[in-house]
């Protein structure tokens, strides 16, 4: 599933293509991708005649913000969120390109260009709304700060409150937004603590280091454009480069690259979790 580096990486990447323009359609050939309004007609309506005005992330979502409809008397603005989950992908087609075979939503846009959002495993959504809709929208409500908007302070209340282990806290939406299993993987070995460690039994020393070491690896991931362990790709198809940098999620057996003792792994919250059992502690 993207993270949020990847998910940083689409926005920047598809701003400039889409902001100042107009949608001026929605082709929709699979309408499981719609999480609201459900019917074709309806979320083409709620889309079509707005503006795109900015290209955002919160999370793991892609967010477009829209002006509103110069058609419809006192209109407000919206929101357009994409949830990628595993396998979503964008890129912006040129005029007369014929649409993808994967296409699950095509939003069709005033310079002829056509933003695309394909979906192999078909589990991405797609949602329009007004950002009270948004703001009261279960989800999004419950997500946690951003690592850059984490304060120490609150990091360490946080995880104090938490009795599960430290990779399933760091997993946790609610808890820190945007990290998944690669990032909490790197940011553990980052911070030498292993994955199981009771959340709550870690030092404040060790908190700060681990929120230091999370925010490091976001910010490097974002720089190298994401990773790329199948499908993920920048809208030009570029495959990120953050995983030549990995230095242990998915090198179970690997040496360890700080002590060359032999990297190892276990399941913690569902997920595999690579760590040393010497460097992390």
């Amino acid at each position: 599933m993207p993270e949020l580096p990847e998910v940083e990486t689409i926005a920047r990447a598809l701003a400039p293509g889409l902001v100042g323009r107009v949608i001026v359609g929605v082709d929709v050939p699979d309408a499981k991708v719609l999480a609201g309004p459900k019917r074709r007609a309806d979320f083409a309506a709620m889309a079509v005649g707005r503006t795109i005005q900015s290209v955002g992330r919160r999370a793991k979502l892609l967010l477009l913000t829209l002006g509103p409809r110069p058609q419809v008397p006192g209109d407000g603005p919206a929101v357009l969120a994409f949830h990628l989950k595993m396998t979503g992908r964008f890129h912006i087609a040129p005029p007369g390109a014929p649409d993808p075979d994967r296409a699950r939503l095509l939003v069709r846009l005033s310079d002829g260009n056509t933003l695309v959002f394909a979906d192999l495993r078909r589990f991405g959504t797609a949602r329009v709304l007004t950002p009270e809709a948004l703001s009261a929208w279960d989800f999004h409500a419950s997500l946690g700060p951003e690592p850059w908007d984490m304060t120490p302070q609150a990091f360490e209340e946080a995880l104090g409150r938490k009795s599960t282990r430290i990779k399933a806290a760091l997993l946790d939406q609610t808890v820190i937004a945007g990290i998944g299993n690669i990032y909490a993987d790197e940011s553990l070995f980052a911070a030498r603590i292993r994955p199981d460690t009771p959340a709550k039994d870690l030092t404040p020393a060790q908190r700060q280091r681990l929120l230091k070491a999370v925010q490091n690896v976001i910010a490097a991931a974002i720089a190298a454009g994401g990773s790329t362990i199948r499908d993920y790709r920048t809208p030009d198809g570029v495959e990120g480069g953050f995983q030549n940098h990995f230095q242990v999620y998915g090198k179970s057996g690997d040496p360890c690259p700080a002590c060359a003792a032999p990297l190892t792994h276990a399941k913690i919250a569902g997920r595999t979790s690579t760590y040393c059992r010497k460097c992390q502690k």
